[in-house]
């Protein structure tokens, strides 16, 4: 996939927002019903191992609705979606949006990733 534009970045993000909303949810619901059954616990409210299967076969499939679009995820707890850009003097860089985030407002250099992040401004 090709690079995005700051814009192209946030219009593809915003497209996102629902499908990322839905894996954050599902994944602490997938956790909890997982723990259960380790437990020993056996079925709970949210089901017993079908639906626990069926909840990661969700997850497989929003994960990549996601990487279709050519963004790229980074982390799944919290999760973490890289947009590949780069800025105006030519420097590879992902733009980057983290879990909780609600727009596209940060940038990292690919050769610093995350510990690199910085306001786009």
């Amino acid at each position: 996939m090709g690079l995005f534009t700051v814009d192209e970045a946030r219009e593809v993000l915003a497209e996102l927002l629902p499908v990322l909303d839905e894996i954050v949810t599902l994944r602490g619901r997938a956790a909890e019903l997982s723990a259960d059954l380790a437990s020993g616990a056996g079925p709970t409210p949210d089901g017993g191992l079908p639906e626990l299967k069926g909840m990661h076969a969700r997850l497989d499939e929003l994960m990549t609705r996601v990487q279709e679009t050519g963004a790229e995820l980074k982390g799944f707890a919290p999760l973490l979606v890289d947009f590949p850009s780069d800025l105006a003097d030519g420097t590879p860089v992902h733009l980057c949006w983290l879990e909780g985030d609600r727009e596209l407002a940060w940038y990292h250099r690919q050769d610093l990733g995350f510990p690199g992040r910085r306001p786009l401004a």
